[in-house]
């Protein structure tokens, strides 16, 4: 690699005076020489002009040499640096073919890995539709075996295999919110908040210790109602799941002109600033399914469906020692149908609800008096489930 000189006012490199000062000595030198023999050789009456005109011949000649000696020079310059530039232009395009390769063959491996989980995500997708049909299946295979048996033991069994069923049948929905497919059912009517609160309790394996303090006759629109209800079920979970096995959580419904607010407070752990950020983050960002890990999926699939369906999840410590979260409902999801005239929520004989099922009494039930209704099987020994049951949600399955 050679050594390059600083560039002058022109834009070329600064010249070495060296090979300018070599031509000026030798045209001194040779100038001197011929013009003194010259001017000898001359008569004596013309040496004295012969010798002024003879100097500035030389002098001229000289400057000519060192004009000359600095363009040859100027011109191997700019050769050297023509030919210089020329490399690196090769050099360039060498790298931008390089480049180009490089960028051609890491958007084929993009456009790939695209496809890859693009069809991992439908084959999840795929496999989270069949396991909602195959719960959604049983569960309507065993309420009906709950209407044709009446022993309570038994009952007590069937009742625990449908709580059982419809939190696997919310691990599917969950699946199928994160790949992006359908979750759940829709309704053709809207739900009354009563029944989407039964129904998120219903999914959660601590119902009994759920509390809640709902005094609203507000109805949810059927396309939401799911979506809600998933939601919920999902922060009731984490509510139980992370406070004291004998410590409670307590629901509120509470109507604002922006919606209806749910909260959930429970007593378990306190929460720092960061896992607030966090979990917010969680629910009101875009996740990435990467960054997931199999048993924290609760959130991201809460945020999935708080995008979908406008709700805004936001959290703070609860004044009964835990987490509190509010979840706002806005009003666009809300109405107030007016009754029919006839009973809205007949108990016959094709409604669990006529078993008196554990469920029956949670929301009914005064403040006060949190225990649920006497039931064939005693809530603290059957686990039981119940999708919303109401006249409204009866039959309403897309």
């Amino acid at each position: 690699m050679t050594a390059t000189t600083p560039l002058t006012r022109s834009g070329t490199e600064r010249l070495p005076l060296r090979p300018a000062v070599r031509a000026l000595l030798v045209s001194v030198l040779v100038t001197g020489v011929l013009g003194t023999a010259f001017v000898l050789s001359a008569p004596p009456s013309m040496r004295v002009p012969l010798a002024w005109c003879t100097a500035a011949g030389a002098l001229l000649l000289c400057v000519a040499a060192v004009t000359v000696a600095r363009y040859v020079q100027l011109d191997e310059a700019l050769r050297a640096r023509l030919d210089s530039l020329g490399e690196e232009v090769a050099r360039g395009d060498k790298e931008r073919v390089r480049l180009t390769g490089e960028n051609t063959r890491l958007a084929e491996e993009k456009r790939g890995a695209l496809a890859e989980r693009d069809a991992a995500l439908a084959s999840f997708a795929n496999a989270a539709g069949r396991m909602q049909a195959l719960a959604t299946g049983m569960l309507a295979d065993l309420r009906a075996m709950q209407e044709r048996h009446s022993d309570e033991d038994f009952l007590a069994d069937l009742f625990h295999l449908d709580h059982r069923t419809a939190q696997a049948g919310r691990l599917a929905d969950s699946v199928a919110v994160l790949s992006g497919a359908r979750s759940g059912r829709r309704w053709a009517r809207p739900i009354v908040m009563e029944s989407i609160l039964r129904g998120a309790l219903g999914r959660v394996s601590g119902y009994q210790r759920v509390r809640t303090h709902a005094a609203t006759e507000v109805y949810v629109a059927g396309h939401a109602a799911e979506g809600v209800m998933h939601a919920l079920a999902e922060l009731l979970d984490n509510a139980t799941t992370f406070s004291p096995p004998n410590a409670e959580v307590h629901v509120y419904v509470e109507e604002v002109p922006a919606g209806l607010i749910v909260s959930v407070e429970d007593a378990g752990l306190v929460m720092s600033d960061v896992q607030l950020r966090r979990a917010e983050a969680a629910v009101s960002g875009t996740t990435d399914l990467a960054g997931l890990s199999g048993t924290r999926l609760g959130l991201a699939v809460v945020g999935r469906l708080a995008r979908k369906h406008g709700l805004k999840v936001s959290f703070r410590p609860s004044a009964r020692g835990g987490t509190g979260v509010l979840v706002l409902l806005p009003q666009d999801l809300l109405s107030r149908p007016s009754r029919p005239a006839g009973p809205t929520a007949p108990a016959t004989a094709a409604s669990p609800e006529a078993r008196e099922h554990p469920f029956a009494g949670l929301l009914s039930a005064p403040a006060a008096d949190p225990a649920p209704t006497a039931s064939p099987a005693p809530a603290t020994e059957a686990d039981t489930t119940v999708l919303p049951a109401t006249s409204e949600a009866d039959g309403a399955d897309e």
